[in-house]
């Protein structure tokens, strides 16, 4: 810039700005104000907010599905809405086996890594053998370098696995602790799904929101309220959080709300206790909602205050049969009510609970974590495309 008019303009601004002073003070303002009205804009950015009209332009994660087909329809569609997931493996018995879950993850990861990243299982049922440990690790190890972001431990652990003697081995057992010290020390985050819902060991008219109300009357043989001779909700809760005590390094993402959906405050009780702990909100936003109905302000605030520690996730499943678009037309309403619920004040009915439900309408910055920041911090290699 020439100097002379690089001066001259410095001039000019100093002379304006003494002149916007000047007019201020006349006006009964000082830079008191000026400070205060800078504040009120940050606080103003602080609590701006999406819109419906945002949901298919905003980046977001579904950090908890299942994908069991190969075929990137799914993956191709949800990209048109913004969407990436994260698919992870489960020792579950209704679904495909491991090695088909994991050769699915991975083709699906290869065809889209910018979208897809995929969480390593493993199986318990001979976790009292000799070599189990030895093998579970290459296992991991394998999937790791296969891609994988994590490594999934399910509700088996504590709620089927039995010892011969009958009695149910939980989470906290001693056969474990090797385990989840080796990917402790290797830094691998361990997605843990322990215990179930609090609505599994209430009566059925007890329960809070429709869905279980429906499923545990279909399914009493999960219905644990009929089953007083299994582990109540408090000795899984107990369990698990004696695990992650004894890994205090452990890197641990509570599956479900970490099965705190009943209680924001026991679910924030958990996150100070154990501080590299985050969860996600999958298949328990039903509960948030109706935990919103009676203090809408405190689920609020919850949602505030743990902002770098909650991830959004939905644990939609797809059967190897379903097509990607079939699963589409599954998933976009759940993701747009969801997207309602966190970004609008809106009242509205859902499919959980008899009464509409209003929206937080929570402020975007908190929006961004929620949805995808918390994911790529939490997992960092994934979603990236090959360089």
């Amino acid at each position: 810039m020439n100097t002379r008019f690089q001066a001259s303009a410095v001039a000019r601004a100093t002379l304006c700005a003494a002149t916007l002073i000047a007019a201020l003070g006349a006006a009964g303002l000082t830079t008191h104000a000026l400070a205060a009205g800078q504040s009120g804009d940050k606080a103003a950015a602080a609590e701006a907010r999406y819109t419906m009209a945002d949901f298919d332009k905003v980046t977001k994660i579904d950090a908890h599905v299942h994908l069991h087909n190969a075929d990137p329809a799914f993956i191709d569609a949800a990209r048109k809405l913004r969407f990436k997931v994260l698919t992870i493996n489960v020792d579950y018995p209704d679904f495909p086996p491991l090695d088909d879950q994991q050769r699915a993850a991975v083709a699906l990861r290869k065809a889209a890594p910018a979208d897809v990243a995929w969480a390593v299982s493993f199986a318990s049922e001979t976790s009292d053998q000799p070599g189990w440990l030895a093998a579970t690790e290459q296992r991991i190890d394998a999937g790791m370098k296969a891609g994988a972001v994590g490594v999934k431990v399910w509700k088996n652990i504590g709620m089927s696995l039995r010892k011969p003697d009958g009695q149910l081995v939980m989470i906290d057992d001693a056969r474990f602790t090797p385990l989840f010290s080796w990917i402790e020390q290797r830094g691998i985050p361990l997605l843990g799904h322990q215990g179930e819902p609090h609505n599994c060991w209430l009566p059925l008219d007890k329960m809070t929101v429709n869905n279980d109300r429906e499923y545990f009357a279909h399914h009493p043989q999960y219905h644990m309220a009929l089953h007083p001779e299994m582990p109540s909700w408090e000795d899984q809760m107990a369990a698990r959080d004696r695990m992650v005590a004894a890994h205090p390094k452990l890197k641990f993402i509570g599956m479900h709300m970490a099965s705190l959906e009943r209680n924001v405050d026991e679910l924030a009780a958990f996150l100070d206790r154990f501080p590299l702990a985050k969860v996600d909100l999958a298949a328990r936003i039903g509960q948030l909602q109706y935990q919103s109905q009676q203090d809408r302000e405190k689920v609020r605030r919850f949602m505030i205050k743990y902002q770098d520690r909650l991830m959004y996730g939905t644990d939609v499943s797809q059967p190897p049969q379903q097509s990607g678009a079939e699963l589409l037309r599954e998933v976009e309403p759940v993701w747009r009510m969801h997207w309602r619920y966190f970004n609008t004040e809106e009242s509205f009915k859902v499919d959980d609970l008899d009464q509409p439900v209003q929206g937080l309408g929570l402020p975007r910055a908190v929006v961004d974590k929620l949805y995808y920041l918390n994911a790529e911090r939490s997992f960092p290699t994934a979603w990236k495309a090959a360089r």
